[in-house]
């Protein structure tokens, strides 16, 4: 199993390779424009802009179903990339700048693609500020590759639903990626409910980043989620944030796919359904 990062220096190297596809996902959730307008500033040389909301998010249902961030459809996505020159063939790599706080949105990309079964496609790791300072060229250039063909393979496994959440077996280890005092409920800056989800444990995304934004060492990341062979389910608002968590159990062995899980409407959607138990507190 390859890693699913990339370096600055490993991007440097083959920016020229004519496979490659790279994908600037920079955002705020704060300013929906943020992210846009940083890359009208500058970017990655051949960098193409993939919008949270418009590009790797579908529309929001009025119920709350599916969360605030639900998956785009798989045809739909797959038309996306194709149309903005990405090919089964091309080998992606995700960015953002984890120097923001907000270092997720890549990884949401880079799952998207894993789950329409594309191998290729790999996170920055580090993000923005690392591929600065490798010394990578900034362009304002829009590239234009002309439309290719994306075929999707949707892998189900990789996915994980509340049913599945509700109905889950003692020994799948339910991760909540948010921030200490959102699981406990102590604020709620988003969502109409706080608290978690029954019998989660709290694994913040961002302890699995150094400093400098870049993903910590396998033997790290295994000992901070802390799952050993249990297979697992992560979460986090909204179907986003919670992505870094599984990129960090693959980096520490375990891949996508049944034993690492994504429930992809997570809180937003856990509660878009009044029924559902709702828990508050510590551990």
């Amino acid at each position: 199993m390859s890693s699913p990062i990339k370096s600055a220096q490993w991007l440097l190297q083959h920016l020229s390779d004519p496979k490659l596809r790279v994908l600037d996902c920079r955002y705020a959730l704060s300013d929906p424009l943020i992210g846009r307008m940083a890359y009208m500033q500058g970017h990655v040389q051949g960098a193409i802009y993939a919008d949270l909301e418009t590009d790797l998010s579908g529309p929001v249902q009025p119920s709350g179903a599916g969360g605030r961030h639900p998956l785009p459809d798989p045809h739909t996505l797959a038309g996306w990339l194709g149309g903005v020159g990405i090919s089964n063939g091309s080998t992606v790599i995700c960015y953002d700048d984890p120097s923001t706080g907000q270092g997720f949105y890549a990884s949401r990309a880079w799952w998207l693609l894993r789950w329409l079964g594309h191998a290729e496609v790999y996170v920055l790791d580090g993000g923005w500020p690392a591929y600065l300072a490798a010394g990578g060229p900034v362009t304002t250039a829009e590239p234009d590759f002309g439309p290719a063909s994306f075929t999707p393979n949707v892998q189900p496994d990789m996915l994980a639903t509340a049913e599945d959440v509700q109905r889950r077996a003692a020994d799948v280890l339910l991760i909540d990626s948010r921030a200490p005092e959102r699981y406990r409920g102590d604020v709620e800056p988003l969502d109409k409910k706080a608290g978690h989800i029954p019998r989660a444990v709290n694994r913040p995304f961002s302890a699995g980043l150094n400093d400098d934004g870049t993903y910590k060492a396998a033997e790290a990341q295994a000992e901070r989620l802390a799952a050993g062979n249990a297979p697992t389910i992560a979460y986090c608002g909204s179907g986003v944030s919670a992505t870094p968590n599984l990129l960090a159990r693959e980096l520490s062995g375990v891949p996508l796919g049944p034993q690492n899980r994504l429930y992809a409407g997570s809180w937003s959607d856990w509660i878009s359904d009044d029924t559902r138990e709702v828990a508050i507190g510590e551990e």
